[in-house]
């Protein structure tokens, strides 16, 4: 039943964080993913059969000391954005930005749990939701394609980086799935630990517990 809950968990968190990048294109001008429907709350219209359910349960049952996963990137048109300079930085950083809203939201409900009088079940709960944001988030932000946090450093760099960026970019783009695995198992192996330290750091930040 808890491995059931945390899978849900992680897959809604997933689910929110898509939705946000399809919010934030629309808000910018750009209804691509209004028009295909991925706005909506509805887990079947995001969920990627291998990023949300086959990886996350491997990670899982194999105890691997990782549990994360990716939904269906939502599609928006760059150049229906109002904002032609950072506009492609912001919805990339929407997903992040609200799974860190979660985990302090939660985070919080766990410090006053006692005068709130949340039950013990929905302590434990709120528990593994801030965690999974935190991981979430924090994940995504790693600037290394297709992850978010490499469409907010290309808004930041210098036009000559940022053009060669965007070359390394559509490499990894070529090679797909190859290259996504290959950067899991090196992230795994060689950065997990201080990544870990770092997630664990921010949990015990916001909910004033010592790790799990």
């Amino acid at each position: 039943m808890e491995s059931l809950f945390i899978l849900t968990a992680l897959i809604l968190s997933i689910v929110l964080h898509e939705m946000a990048h399809g919010y934030m294109a629309n808000w910018l001008g750009d209804p691509t993913a209004r028009l295909q429907g991925r706005l909506s709350a509805n887990p079947l219209v995001h969920i990627d059969p291998l990023g949300s359910v086959i990886i996350p349960l491997l990670l899982f049952v194999s105890s691997a000391g990782i549990l994360f996963g990716w939904a269906k990137p939502v599609p928006y048109n760059p150049y229906n954005l109002s904002d032609q300079k950072y506009g492609e930085a912001k919805v990339a950083a929407a997903g992040p930005a609200v799974n860190l809203l979660i985990a302090f939201i939660f985070g919080m409900m766990i410090r006053f749990a006692v005068p709130l009088g949340l039950p013990a079940a929905f302590f434990d709960i709120a528990t593994y939701i801030v965690y999974i944001n935190i991981l979430l988030a924090f994940f995504n932000l790693i600037p290394i394609p297709p992850l978010d946090g490499s469409k907010i450093i290309v808004a930041l760099l210098p036009f000559g980086a940022a053009q060669k960026y965007r070359e390394l970019t559509m490499w990894v783009e070529r090679y797909g799935l190859f290259v996504t695995f290959a950067f899991i198992f090196i992230f795994i192996h060689l950065f997990w630990a201080p990544f870990s330290q770092l997630v664990f750091s921010v949990f015990e930040l916001l909910t004033g517990l010592r790790g799990l």
